[in-house]
């Protein structure tokens, strides 16, 4: 067994892990472990009398071999001996009574399970390492080192930067998307291995029993679940099984959004003093496109090679949107007003389609285009232009507030689209705003016919008194 000085634990850092969690860290944060907390491969968890969410989290442990202190990330893995799994447990029961510091929590006996075996560090490399974790023997974690947000020797050089990291001391990376709920008699492994070299550490296994333990108030806080905690342990309500909130765009309301135009609308949010939630310069590659949907984010930044290699490539925020996209969700782009390459393609399009997108909204350009119109997915862009993606832009995140067209947008704004434009309604005024574009449409209509017959604009553009009279009367009827 080994024996540091110190472990310290890394919160978010696998690109996967934020996407699930819905926040992103634009730097590594940390946290502390007892080295009382320790164990290894086969020891039982213990679930506290009385407790509920045991959540295990596999990750890559580092063991530090010689002292590093103020390293750079070129030199940061030459202080490193060993790779090996671990398994972060935390009794999210005892997490608000925390406030973050993780000591109850995160720091109990056992609940720093390291191993079966130790990976030679220096021969392996720390973009090429696979995770693993299964529960009960379904694979519920699976993910790669090179989809982290902060790099393994990032790590440690931060890290350093702050405190000396001594021989023996452990580095817990993270866990990516899949960590959960282990239930009593549930059994928790974790493998980490590099498949280039055919050599892993062997799965790390964990049982999990009931401990004979019990809270007294009167020392100090006792566990406590509400259901923001079931959601994060579990991963998702849908997983904790908590029930669903009513859709921010019932069928009622989505039939009602159909039928008002976006020029009724934007005046009705403007009545409001809501006047910049319009998507500025976009257009619809079909006349006569009616989109309505809430909302799905995505933002590109602009192009810088390096990151572009780090982050812009493969299975990327813009692939994954397009990719997890559900029914009636119209998937916005923050392209900020850069039209010199596409956005989307005919690819994307088709999965977007096939998952069932509203639509997409971008403030940029759009290849394929021709083909994308004939797919059928409302598209409103700024126009077409046949550079691929990395010309100007990096897929950077999803699922946040986003400006697209001059317009701010959060994840579950309800987007509308037609022939006039894109406006943006906050889900709380959908109901009111619909209901009242669609009266003042009824009436436009009415005053419309009157005109026709040869009405006075100056007498029914508004209505005079003896106009209002008039058409309330055959609105209900008595004409």
């Amino acid at each position: 067994m080994i024996s540091p000085g110190k472990i310290v634990a890394v919160h978010i850092s696998y690109q996967s892990r934020a996407e699930e969690r819905g926040r992103r860290p634009s730097n590594p944060s940390y946290f502390l472990k007892p080295t009382s907390s320790l164990a290894a491969s086969g020891d039982a968890v213990e679930r506290p009398i009385g407790t509920e969410l045991l959540a295990f989290e596999g990750e890559v442990a580092l063991v530090i071999g010689t002292a590093a202190r103020r390293v750079s990330p070129a030199t940061a893995w030459d202080h490193i001996q060993w790779v090996t799994a671990a398994n972060d447990w935390g009794l999210y029961d005892l997490r608000g009574a925390d406030k973050g510091s993780n000591l109850r929590n995160k720091g109990r006996d056992g609940y720093t399970p390291l191993g079966p075996e130790y990976l030679d560090a220096q021969a392996v490399s720390p973009e090429n390492l696979r995770l693993r974790t299964w529960k009960n023997g379904e694979l519920v974690q699976d993910d790669t080192t090179d989809r982290m947000i902060f790099p393994l020797p990032q790590l440690i050089a931060d890290l350093s930067q702050h405190l000396t990291l001594h021989p023996g001391d452990i580095v817990l990376t993270g866990t990516p998307a899949g960590a959960s709920v282990a239930a009593l008699g549930d059994v928790v492994e974790v493998e980490v291995d590099a498949p280039a070299l055919g050599i892993s550490t062997g799965r790390l296994a964990s049982s999990v029993v009931e401990g004979d333990d019990a809270f007294d108030p009167a020392l100090g806080a006792i566990p406590a679940v509400d259901d923001l905690q079931r959601e994060e342990a579990w991963g998702s309500a849908q997983k904790a099984g908590l029930p669903r909130p009513a859709p921010a765009l019932s069928r009622e309301l989505k039939d009602k959004l159909l039928k008002a135009p976006t020029a009724g609308l934007s005046q009705q949010l403007r009545q409001r003093g809501l006047n910049n939630v319009s998507v500025e310069g976009v257009r619809p590659n079909n006349s006569a496109v009616k989109m309505v949907g809430t909302a799905k984010t995505l933002r590109f930044i602009a192009n810088r090679e390096d990151l572009f290699k780090a982050h812009g490539r493969g299975f990327n925020p813009q692939k994954r949107v397009f990719d997890s996209v559900d029914a009636d969700e119209v998937i916005v782009i923050e392209a900020r007003g850069e039209s010199g390459s596409g956005t989307l393609g005919d690819i994307l399009a088709l999965r977007a389609t096939a998952r069932g997108a509203a639509g997409v909204v971008t403030d940029g350009g759009v290849r394929d285009y021709t083909t994308v119109a004939e797919i059928g997915l409302p598209v409103f862009s700024l126009g077409a232009h046949p550079a691929v993606l990395g010309r100007k832009h990096v897929a950077w995140d999803a699922d946040l507030t986003v400006v697209c067209g001059g317009a701010s947008i959060q994840p579950g704004d309800i987007i509308v689209g037609d022939d006039d434009g894109v406006v943006v309604i906050p889900p709380a005024l959908a109901e009111e705003v619909a209901d009242a574009a669609l009266a003042q449409e009824n009436e436009d209509a009415w005053i419309a016919e009157q005109v026709k017959q040869g009405g006075s604009v100056e007498e029914l553009f508004p209505m005079n008194a003896h106009w209002r009279k008039r058409f309330e009367a055959e609105q209900g009827g008595d004409a």
